[in-house]
């Protein structure tokens, strides 16, 4: 078992042997209290869903959200608040948010509901890697993206996104880029399901 960041300050160790079936069986044996949102597993250096059945000798890491950020994909809705509190910062004058939403209608079809699918592990990796490119390229204090995956209503937020930085252009230009970006890189599809039929849109948020 590795620990990394702010979990490892937590625990007072770095590393140490467990016994677990499962990687949904690690975070109890390690006594840290509520499992923070945003937590990555990694298996011998590759992410890994909860299912994962363990082998001895299997190196488990977690892996915490980023500093500045969070970038996570949730089955449950979305909230606004939250993600402008992970991007707060006593040096930012400014916090830009993005919220795409399901509409009703597309395409001269009324939509019933939206339907996303994403690969997981690679999707948040690439988020983080758009965050970090984000940071080069604006003067942002924090990012933090977080995307819907299955059923999503009309109405609801299928992704929200929060950025923080000293001055209002630079913030609102790294918003507006950051979902420009993430509807053409990151591995998220969707499929409209309207009134007669269903289809998947490809690739974008």
């Amino acid at each position: 078992m590795r620990l990394f960041a702010g979990l490892k300050e937590r625990a007072g160790w770095s590393q140490r042997d467990i016994d677990a079936a499962t990687v949904a069986d690690v975070w109890a044996q390690l006594d840290l209290g509520v499992e923070p949102d945003g937590l990555l597993y990694a298996v011998n250096r590759e992410y890994a869903p909860k299912d994962t059945v363990l082998n001895d000798g299997d190196v488990v890491a977690l892996i915490p959200p980023v500093s500045g950020g969070a970038f996570i994909l949730s089955d449950e809705p979305l909230s606004l608040d939250t993600i402008m509190a992970e991007v707060a910062d006593d040096g930012a004058g400014a916090i830009a948010t993005f919220s795409g939403t399901a509409r009703n209608r597309s395409r001269d079809r009324n939509v019933l509901y939206l339907d996303y699918e994403a690969y997981e592990g690679m999707a948040e990796e690439m988020m983080e890697k758009l965050a970090s490119e984000l940071k080069q390229k604006y003067d942002i204090k924090k990012i933090s993206i977080h995307h819907r995956t299955g059923r999503v209503n009309i109405g609801e937020p299928s992704v929200l996104i929060a950025v923080s930085g000293a001055h209002r252009a630079d913030t609102l230009a790294a918003c507006k880029d950051a979902i420009d970006t993430l509807k053409g890189d990151v591995p998220l599809w969707k499929k409209e399901v309207y009134e007669g039929g269903e289809e998947w849109i490809g690739q974008g948020s």
